[in-house]
């Protein structure tokens, strides 16, 4: 049930739970999804954000996904919370930056756009 997969030189291993027949050795595929999601958005709106000059101590990014109870099983909808820390940050540039990665640059929220419903929020603390 493992599979190594090569992306851009890199391999990336999934496997299947014991349950299922895999060592539990990697990820799940569908899982994937969620952080290819996160990576694209995430890689777009700290770059945005260094453009505005945006100092960020600390981001991250939680997915929150609902998956169907027929078969095929898949994501029905998904929730980014993007978490941002640091001192003085600008809620509106951040959801300007937000708003930029979702509706023009991150190709993998267009593609789920097409197939789910895609919510976010965003957190600041200090």
């Amino acid at each position: 049930m493992q599979f190594d997969a090569l992306a851009s030189g890199h391999h990336v291993i999934m496997d299947a739970p014991a349950t299922s027949g895999g060592e539990d050795s990697g990820p799940r595929p569908k899982e994937l999804m969620l952080v290819s999601l996160a990576g694209c958005t995430g890689m777009d709106v700290i770059s945005i954000l260094k453009k505005m000059r945006i100092e960020v101590e600390s981001f991250d990014i939680e997915i929150v996904a609902d998956v169907t109870e027929e078969f095929p099983k898949h994501y029905s909808d998904m929730h980014i919370i993007y978490k941002l820390k640091g001192k003085n940050i600008d809620p509106e540039k951040v959801k300007k930056a937000v708003d930029l990665s979702q509706e023009q640059y991150c190709g993998v929220s267009a593609v789920y756009r097409k197939a789910l419903t895609l919510t976010y929020e965003i957190q600041i603390t200090e």
